[in-house]
């Protein structure tokens, strides 16, 4: 059987992970975390980088940063994780979802603006697939109506949007280490970019449950004590020591990623040309990350079939999001504004297909062809 995924692995992290459990600072903020907050400071441009123990919990600190109150309005896609609108419902938020763009699964920037209301706090783009939404339109439209951008970029480390990395340009963004993503800091993890200096500071504070620990660290304090809520939001020194070893290799892992896609999208390219399957569509100025591969057929039915199929021919295959909105707990914390031309209907018609790093020319082969056998 052909896995859906297999966490990468470059054969250095468990070096890594062993000095860390031999270091006397294995909590978190350790050596491998100051390495890994560097690297992605001067990989991603932001003013600072912070661990966290997910996504979820970079995504909550967003939310608290910019100080959502209960009644607060957050506009984002349905077609999402729930830890996208989750963060912003602890905080007594009202999500607002819009329609995405079927040729990119992303949020539809033309139909932000009439969402926006005088509850309104936040716009938060979901950059699936690694693949960046509009964010020039999105960025001009939460400066003229004075909102916060929080960029969701758990899929998105290493993409690009007109030559700037996803996640550095709203005012934050959240990425993932999952075991699925493409870098993993052993199972979970996450990171939170702060791209706007005035948050910077009392980022550091929430991550420290609420104490003014990382300052007295640095000497700038003779002793810390709590200034703000917080929470625990620091992951220990372990999950950073797996990440650097990856980290070490991130253009290596990017490059085979997208090796792979486009050897899917080549073989897989008949299909849409007949008609039979849509292929993920980049937008010029997008630079993708092969985070995914995945295609649309027709409707619900033919992908249950293709599914059923393609695990007869030992390949196991997934589709994705169930739309928020219409989730047991979507109509209590949610609305939909606008029609839903395309959110279920397309999210009905992916499938994902199996692809990570270090997969086997024979085992791409193998999906390929029980695809294309289906279809035959």
């Amino acid at each position: 059987m052909i896995p859906f995924n297999k966490p990468p692995y470059t054969g250095n992290e468990e070096q890594y992970v062993l000095a860390a459990m031999r270091s006397p600072k294995i909590s978190g903020d350790g050596e491998f975390s100051r390495r890994c907050q560097t690297w992605f400071e001067e990989k991603l441009g932001c003013k600072k980088a912070l661990l966290t123990p997910s996504c979820t919990h970079a995504l909550e600190m967003a939310a608290l940063l910019i100080d959502v109150q209960a009644g607060d309005e957050i506009i984002m896609p349905s077609y999402t994780f729930v830890s996208t609108a989750n963060a912003f419902v602890l905080r007594g938020a009202k999500i607002v979802f819009v329609d995405i763009r079927p040729d990119t699964m992303n949020i539809d920037e033309s139909l932000i603006e009439a969402a926006i209301t005088s509850k309104t706090k936040a716009i938060v783009p979901v950059h699936y697939a690694g693949v960046a939404c509009e964010m020039d339109a999105i960025m001009e439209i939460a400066s003229r109506h004075q909102l916060f951008v929080i960029e969701d970029a758990a899929q998105g480390m290493m993409a690009t949007y007109k030559g700037r990395p996803l996640g550095s340009i709203g005012h934050m963004g959240a990425f993932s280490f999952h075991e699925t993503k493409n870098y993993t800091s052993g199972g979970e993890g996450g990171l939170l970019i702060i791209n706007d200096e005035r948050f910077v500071n009392r980022a550091e504070i929430i991550r420290e449950k609420g104490t003014n620990r990382s300052q007295f660290f640095r000497g700038m304090v003779d002793k810390y004590s709590w200034v703000d809520i917080g929470s625990s939001y620091l992951p220990c020194d372990i999950q950073a020591a797996f990440l650097w070893g990856q980290l070490e290799k991130a253009e290596e892992i990017n490059q085979n990623r997208l090796k792979l896609w486009n050897a899917y999208y080549e073989a897989l390219l008949p299909l849409a040309i007949d008609g039979k399957i849509t292929l993920p569509s980049i937008p010029e100025g997008c630079v993708q990350n092969a985070h995914m591969f995945y295609l649309k057929v027709s409707n619900l039915d033919e992908r249950t079939l293709l599914l059923d199929s393609l695990k007869r021919c030992g390949v196991y295959s997934v589709f994705h999001y169930v739309p928020l909105h219409s989730a047991i707990a979507g109509p209590q914390f949610s609305r939909f504004h606008g029609e839903d031309r395309y959110t279920t209907k397309d999210s009905e018609r992916l499938i994902r297909l199996p692809i990570w790093y270090g997969m086997q020319e024979c085992e791409r082969e193998q999906v390929v062809d029980s695809v294309l056998e289906f279809f035959a």
